[in-house]
């Protein structure tokens, strides 16, 4: 009777395992890959903005991802501050002029609309939420302030302790790139829900933004190529400024903190060695 218990047991968990596996192949069918690593410009301890991709960048955002999108914490001021796309105070006040700003209200108490200042923040292309489901599907199209540093993707093991001590920062940007770019036919054995479209990177695959680039989209005037890849790396590197206006100072202070902490650590020791130098051991 043990024995028979045993074999019966060695079958069925040898069954669970075949059925296991043959669940996790039928699941990577449709697996969601990780995205692809880009080389950007300011990844890295002592990487910088590209001001000419920033520059490209905004006017994807403006012109495309503006439509739908809100972006809260970007203000017109910014888009002329050092470590951004290096636009002139004078063009930042030309682009924040192009946008009617609901302001007041006024002395009988009425709102009103005007042209927009520096000290505005980047207007919503909705009044509220409500209004942005109604218009998408019943979809809320996500603020994009921060949306460079709000997502991310699954690293594993060991790859995320590697990413630490290379102090690779640029997930988020990896992941808006591959999602921009990720729009395919869905498999035939796929099955996606009305209003929804397939997409490679976004979790699930099915997602309510239809693809928003295409090639010749939007007209480049420094003569970088005018194709989806080219739009989706400028864009994301365009979030990714907005998420992190201050990186090039925050890695500035950091070099010369380190640079501080070694001079004071060998100040330090040389103090040491001369008040303990005539004390006997």
């Amino acid at each position: 009777m043990t024995i028979r218990s045993s074999l019966f047991g060695a079958v069925a968990a040898a069954l669970v395992l075949v059925s296991g596996a043959a669940g996790a192949r039928a699941e990577d069918a449709h697996a969601q890959p990780r995205p692809e690593r880009m080389s950007w410009s300011f990844a890295g301890p002592f990487g910088l903005y590209d001001q000419g991709q920033l520059q490209r960048g905004f006017k994807v955002f403006k012109e495309v991802c503006a439509a739908c999108h809100a972006a809260d914490y970007l203000y017109f001021r910014n888009l002329a501050q050092e470590g951004g796309p290096g636009f002139s105070e004078a063009q930042a006040k030309q682009v924040a002029s192009e946008y009617q700003i609901t302001d007041g209200p006024n002395d009988a108490g009425d709102m009103f609309q005007r042209p927009g200042r520096l000290s505005d923040h980047w207007p919503a292309p909705f009044p509220n939420a409500n209004a942005a489901r109604a218009a998408n599907g019943g979809a809320l199209p996500p603020d994009l302030s921060v949306i460079a540093k709000a997502r991310s993707y699954h690293v594993g093991f060991p790859g995320f302790i590697t990413d630490a001590f290379i102090q690779y920062q640029e997930h988020g940007v990896d992941y808006i790139h591959a999602l921009l770019t990720g729009y395919v036919d869905a498999p035939a054995d796929a099955h996606v829900q009305p209003g929804l479209h397939y997409n490679t990177y976004f979790p699930g695959h099915q997602i309510a933004m239809p693809k928003p680039l295409s090639d010749g989209q939007v007209e480049y005037s420094d003569g970088a190529p005018q194709t989806v890849d080219q739009y989706a790396q400028d864009v994301s590197a365009f979030l990714m400024w907005v998420a992190e206006p201050h990186l090039e100072a925050r890695k500035r202070i950091g070099f010369q903190v380190m640079i501080f902490l070694i001079i004071f650590a060998g100040l330090l020791y040389f103090t040491k060695k001369k008040v303990w130098s005539h004390v006997s051991h």
